[in-house]
Parts: C-alpha cells; sequence; structure tokens
C-alpha cells in the first residue's frame, strides 16, 4: 500500500494538456523543479488499520549538509511509536525527524531514508508538506508499493539464491546496531527476521510485520537481485527441550499452527509484488533435532519432547511449512539441522538425516520443496578448528577420546555441514540442495583466541589449548562468554555451502538471565543463568552464560558490545 502527493507533478500534467484540478503554474515549470531545494517521498508501506509502516526518503538539492532535520505535520491523530534510521519527536500533529550520529552528511544531490511505525484512529491521510532544515520541499512521488515486482530481479529460480545478490538489511536490527558504540562498523550487515509468534506476522506497535519488511526489501533491492532471511519458528510445543524460547502454541495446537501462522505468511509471499525477491526461510529451529536425541530412553529425554514425538506435530507442522511455502516460486526453504556438537555422533547423524527426510515428505510435502539445510543458527561451534583435526593423536590416544571432543566424529561446523550434506543426499534429498551456516557468533577471537595447537602432554591439553571455541562445555548454547562476531555474510564460500548467514541477529539475547514475567510465551531455562550448573545435556557444566541478560529476542548490549571486541576475523 502507498500513498503520495505529486503537488509539482500534478503542475506539470496540466500544463502537458492532462486534465486535472486547477493549478496555478510558474512560466517555467522545468526551472521551477530544478531549482526545488528538497524533495520527500513518504510512503505507507503497511496499514492494518489501527497503525502503519511508513518509510521516507529526502533527497537534498542544495548546499551539502553535515547533520539535517525533517518536519512535518499530520492531519489526523496519526502518533508516531517507533523508529528507525532517524530520531523522530513529535509535539501534537507536529513530527520532527533528525539524523542519527552515522547519517547527518547529507551531499548535493545525496538521499536519505528512514521509517517509523506510527498508530492512529480514523483516517491515515499522507501529510502534504515537509521541510529540511526549514527549507519547504516538494512531495516527490516515489515508486507505488502496489502490484509489480519491483526494481527489477529476474523472478527465476536459481540453484543458489544468495549468489548474485544483495540480502536485505532490517531496518529495526541496523538502527539498534548503529546505536551502540562501534555499531555502525556492522550494522549494514544483514541478519533474519524471525516471525516467532503470530503476532509478528502483521507486526505491533513497536516492530515492522512481514509486510513491512518485504517492501522495505524492495525498496532496497534496486535494480539487481535481493534475498530475504526469514525465520520460521512457532511450532506447537516449541523447543520442548529448552525453556528460554517456549511458544505460545500448546502441543496439540497444529491446526492454529497451520491456519493462523503458516497460511497467512505463505499468502503474503505469494504476493505477486513480491516475486522478484528471493526468500530465504529458515523452517523450526532445533525441532526436528530435538526427537533425535531427547527422547527415549537416552539420558538427555525430556517429557516435552517425548510428548511431541509421540504426538508427531513436530513432523506435521514441518511437513505442512515446506508444502506451503514450497509451493511459492521464489521462496527457499532451508530446514534447521542444528550443529556439530548436537548431531555429529554415530547415534545421532544418520537418524538425523531419516528424520528430516520423514518430515519432508508429510503434510504434501516432498524433497522438492526443500532447497538445503541451516546449521548452527543461534548457536556458537566455531567454523573451522585449524589447530587440531579429528583424525589427529596425541601419545597414541585419539582426539576423539578428548573430553571436549567426546567421540563426536567433527570438530568443527565446516566439516560437519559437508559431511551431513552427503548424508542428506544418501537418504533422498536432491543433489543440488546447497548448506547454509549461522556464523553471527562462533568467531571466538580477542584475546583468548589461540594462536596455534595446544601441548602434547595429553590429548586433553592439545585440544583445549589449540581450540578456538572457548566453550566451557559444546552443549552450552545461552548468551556465551567470550563469543565473538565471525565471518561475515557471503555468497558460495566453500564446497557444498551456499553462504555463511547471520541468521541470528547480533545482540538479541537467547534468553534471560532469570524469570522474567511476558507476554511472549517464552519460559525461563537455567542454561541461561551464569551460576547453574549444567545437566546431562552439558555434561554438567556450569553453563557459560552472560548475566543481566533479557527475554530472548530482546537487545542486549552487553553480549554485542563482547561479540564485536571478539569478533573474527576482526572489524
Amino acid at each position: 500500500m502507498s500513498r503520495t502527493r505529486t503537488a509539482v507533478l500534478a503542475a506539470l500534467a496540466l500544463v502537458a494538456g492532462v486534465s486535472g484540478p486547477a493549478v496555478a503554474v510558474a512560466p517555467s515549470a522545468q526551472a521551477a523543479i530544478s531549482a526545488i531545494p528538497c524533495t520527500v517521498d513518504y510512503k505507507i508501506q503497511n496499514d492494518w488499520g489501527a497503525g502503519f509502516t511508513a518509510a521516507v526518503t529526502v533527497t537534498n538539492n542544495s548546499a551539502a549538509k553535515s547533520s539535517w532535520a525533517v518536519k512535518w505535520s499530520y492531519a489526523g491523530n496519526q502518533q508516531v511509536t517507533s523508529y528507525w534510521n532517524s530520531k523522530i519527536a513529535q509535539s501534537g500533529t507536529a513530527v520532527t525527524a533528525s539524523n542519527e550520529t552515522y547519517n547527518g552528511t547529507l551531499a548535493t544531490g545525496g538521499s536519505v531514508s528512514f521509517g517509523f511505525n506510527g498508530s492512529y484512529s480514523g483516517t491515515n491521510a499522507v501529510p502534504t508538506a515537509f521541510t529540511l532544515d526549514g527549507v519547504t520541499c516538494n512531495v516527490d512521488d516515489g515508486s507505488s508499493g502496489g502490484g509489480g515486482g519491483g526494481g527489477g530481479g529476474t523472478g527465476t529460480r536459481v540453484d543458489n539464491p544468495y549468489a548474485g545478490a544483495k540480502v536485505y538489511v532490517n531496518p529495526e536490527w541496523s538502527a539498534k546496531a548503529a546505536a551502540e558504540t562501534g555499531g555502525s562498523r556492522i550494522s549494514n550487515q544483514p541478519t533474519g527476521v524471525w516471525l516467532d509468534r503470530i503476532a509478528a506476522i502483521n507486526g505491533t506497535s513497536t516492530s515492522m510485520g512481514l509486510r513491512a519488511h518485504l517492501d522495505a526489501a524492495l525498496a532496497q533491492k534496486g535494480t539487481g537481485e535481493e534475498v530475504v532471511q526469514l525465520v520460521v519458528y512457532d511450532l506447537p510445543g516449541r523447543d520442548c527441550a529448552a525453556l528460554a524460547s517456549n511458544g505460545e502454541l500448546g502441543p496439540t495446537e497444529i491446526d492454529k499452527y497451520k491456519t493462523q501462522f503458516i497460511d497467512p505468511i505463505a499468502a503474503i509471499l505469494a504476493d505477486s509484488k513480491y516475486a522478484s525477491l528471493r526468500i530465504v526461510t529458515t523452517i523450526e529451529i532445533d525441532s526436528l533435532p530435538n526427537l533425535v536425541t531427547n527422547t527415549g530412553s537416552r539420558a538427555t529425554a525430556t517429557a516435552n519432547c517425548d510428548t511431541m514425538l509421540a504426538n508427531g506435530n513436530y513432523v506435521k507442522g514441518v511437513g505442512y511449512a515446506l508444502a506451503k511455502l514450497g509451493a511459492i516460486p521464489n521462496v527457499y526453504n532451508y530446514l534447521d539441522a542444528g550443529h556439530h556438537g548436537w548431531l555429529g555422533w554415530d547415534d545421532n547423524f544418520a537418524p538425523a538425516a531419516n528424520i528430516f527426510k520423514q518430515a519432508a515428505t508429510s503434510e504434501g510435502a516432498t524433497v522438492d520443496d526443500v532447497a538445503g539445510f541451516i546449521t548452527n543458527t543461534a548457536n556458537y561451534s566455531a567454523l573451522k578448528e585449524n589447530n587440531f583435526t579429528i583424525n589427529d593423536s596425541v601419545n597414541g590416544t585419539s582426539v576423539r577420546q578428548s573430553k571436549w571432543v567426546d567421540w563426536n566424529r567433527y570438530v568443527d561446523e565446516l566439516s560437519f555441514a559437508q559431511a551431513f550434506r552427503t548424508q542428506l543426499v544418501s537418504v533422498g534429498f536432491n543433489s543440488g540442495i546447497g548448506m547454509l551456516i549461522d556464523t553471527s557468533r562462533n568467531g571466538w577471537g580477542g584475546s583468548a583466541r589461540p594462536a596455534g595447537p595446544g601441548p602434547t602432554t595429553s590429548v586433553d591439553a592439545y585440544v583445549d589449548g589449540g581450540r578456538y571455541d572457548r566453550r566451557i562445555h559444546v552443549g552450552n548454547w545461552c548468551n556465551q562468554a567470550g563469543a565473538g562476531l565471525g565471518e561475515r555474510p557471503q555468497a558460495s564460500p566453500a564446497a557444498g555451502i551456499d553462504a555463511y548467514v547471520w541468521m541470528k541477529p547480533p545482540g538479541e539475547s537467547d534468553g534471560s538471565s532469570s524469570a522474567i514475567p511476558n507476554d511472549e510465551g517464552k519460559g525461563f531455562d537455567q542454561m541461561c543463568d551464569p551460576t547453574y550448573t549444567g545437566n546431562a545435556r552439558n555434561g554438567n557444566s556450569m553453563s557459560g552464560a552472560l548475566p543481566n541478560a533479557p527475554l530472548s529476542g530482546h537487545w542486549f548490549s552487553a553480549q554485542f558490545q563482547q561479540l564485536m571486541a571478539n569478533a573474527y576475523p576482526p572489524l
């Protein structure tokens, strides 16, 4: 949905003989246009009746500026509720948007864009007048938000959606990152958009909805190709082995999941308006791996995971999501595949591939609905351990026998992802599937990063002295102390790997350090408590979590600063 005002162009239309309202026209309309000091394009990207998302682009045609302020007034009762890429203040109907510290420079002929969410009742008319630093601007007729694919791009299905494409930068995350000291170094990086509850689809008073993100992606893509990364994450009985990311739906609410979560998402993604985008969906983090490792007679089993295995709603939900979203030509489904420290053992590796195949052929889905798999989502496993290999031995003792490796077949994420891809193809997935690896928090740089192998006095000393991953135990997953940003997002970085991605936005918490009442269905998990001494899933080790963490998904400044400080490659 787009509403714009076109005062100057209306005058031109009258000169050209097109019927329209009586408008006084200057003797030289062309001269008037070239003399306009600034233009403003104000677009309503999403309007859900009681609220809206707007995008504003300001073009400066006068002298270059080191700071700027744009002002307008509403005719109705619109109220700005949240904003990004600018600082917005409102008094009554009057609104002022001023630059952030990172976007104050505005060259002659240069443009700056910002956005915001607002609430209203009654009508939501677009403002008719804007000023830039006190000088009146015209209102430009920007590109329409309705119909068409927008801004070029072929819309043709490809083997690797990331190849030759830009990736969407979420303006909400970008604004939070840029507001942090030093954050502007990475605030232009693409991150995943998490659809983790039904309300996230339409957005809230403080967050953009799915359509708003897709509209913003169209605005970013220009004439090339653009990937939008979505995390689809609201299964019934979600996250059965951890409480921090429990969801809003009970174990039996599969029908609600289908009709109120997946169906609305599919309807939006199928809109022809978005046909030129390459939409990557990461399907249901942690769900299917839990059925492999946390059920039955295993020491790591939980009653909740046993329930989800018995009722089949994880398998049904994933299959339904794959079928509905996979039917959309420009959607690329990537199924979550845990990480090497979860599925890398012999008794997990093949069974996981088999249950993924079961889900991918249920509820109308087929393997053709799966473009690939993603590993290490929101996790910390090192991408590549260079100081030891799984084939090393120390004084006749295999690295596999070290306390850290603990008989795993893999020591890092890259080797696991490449091997697991081969296993997935062997059970019937298409040979063209690609892997994604989340590198948002697995850099492990900083002063604690080993410069070379550990001592050969024992296999444990050798591994512990040389490993980049500094966690206490490979099973620790919540807000890990010492973690750093990993490889920057990039396409086709290694054989079989479609991309390194930042699917988990750096700076968003994994879970709260203590119980926090909330309406998001999120519980308190002791693995997020830095004083917790552990359980069977982490070898009864300390949790390694940072203190004072907020709810999962909420901004955690201390974590963000740590990730930048320990980034590898360094910032």
